[in-house]
């Protein structure tokens, strides 16, 4: 998949179109890729109106580290007021990437600490470097998480562990990450991007509706009682059956033109 122009770059965040896939890279190497609101607010406004006939996008750190979280020079001065809208600033944003139009894949390394580990579980599928490692410092700081943490990290790891995390400080290997649902692939140093493109070519390459699907009935499903579940789950099946372009894609199965699964 040949890289085509660059279609935008800032300070803060530089984005970069391959085919369906764009590329978003945090730029803030000097800051450890620390998160303000300037950055946060450009993170919601590509996810929240993507560019024409991109079709997933993968979100990567420059330097030596994903994200070592909030840029605490962004909150230290906020009363109450201030700090509850800026909370919110970062809901809608990584509401933008979760509940969005396109699927996020992460590429983890370095530091994945506080907000960056927020941004990271806003993402759909995250591919670890080995050299990435986990935290929650919060409690540390006197604070709270702020970016939907509370509501996302339970429902990778458990709230058992985000306990932990958030009362002891406790910071996770790479290693251990994968173990307990942190990322979802583990890779060495290095080799994180390329098996972000490729995943991003295989996913670019699915039906549209399903993709919707995915991102907007699954997590839906997950949540609700038996019953309404199974509901849902009938009413996307019966809409998705019906798209011309799945019938193109039975079609082809059925009439041998589309590859079989192999192992």
């Amino acid at each position: 998949m040949p890289p085509e122009a660059e279609t935008s770059s800032s300070a803060l965040l530089s984005v970069e179109r391959r085919g369906a896939v764009a590329l978003l890279h945090l730029a803030r190497p000097e800051k450890r890729n620390a998160l303000n609101d300037a950055l946060i607010t450009a993170l919601g406004a590509f996810f929240a109106s993507p560019p024409e006939g991109v079709r997933v996008a993968i979100v990567a750190g420059r330097g030596a580290h994903f994200s070592a979280g909030l840029d605490l020079a962004d909150v230290t001065e906020k009363d109450a007021t201030a700090g509850m809208f800026h909370s919110r600033l970062w809901h809608q944003a990584f509401r933008h990437i979760a509940e969005g139009k396109i699927p996020a894949i992460a590429v983890l390394h370095g530091a994945v600490i506080g907000g960056g580990l927020e941004l990271a579980s806003a993402c759909h599928v995250r591919v670890a470097e080995r050299s990435a490692y986990y935290a929650l410092p919060e409690g540390q700081r006197g604070i709270f998480v702020g970016g939907g943490g509370s509501v996302r990290l339970p429902r990778l790891i458990g709230l058992s562990r985000m306990t932990d995390m958030m009362l002891t400080g406790r910071v996770f290997s790479a290693e251990e990450g994968q173990a307990i649902g942190l990322s979802n692939y583990l890779v060495d140093n290095g080799a994180g991007l390329a098996l972000a493109l490729d995943l991003a070519a295989k996913v670019a390459a699915n039906a549209p509706l399903t993709n919707f699907a995915v991102l907007h009935a699954l997590p839906r499903i997950a949540e609700a009682d038996r019953e309404g579940g199974f509901l849902a789950e009938t009413l996307m099946a019966g809409i998705s059956v019906a798209d011309q372009e799945a019938k193109a894609r039975l079609r082809a199965f059925l009439e041998g033109r589309a590859a079989k699964i192999a192992p």
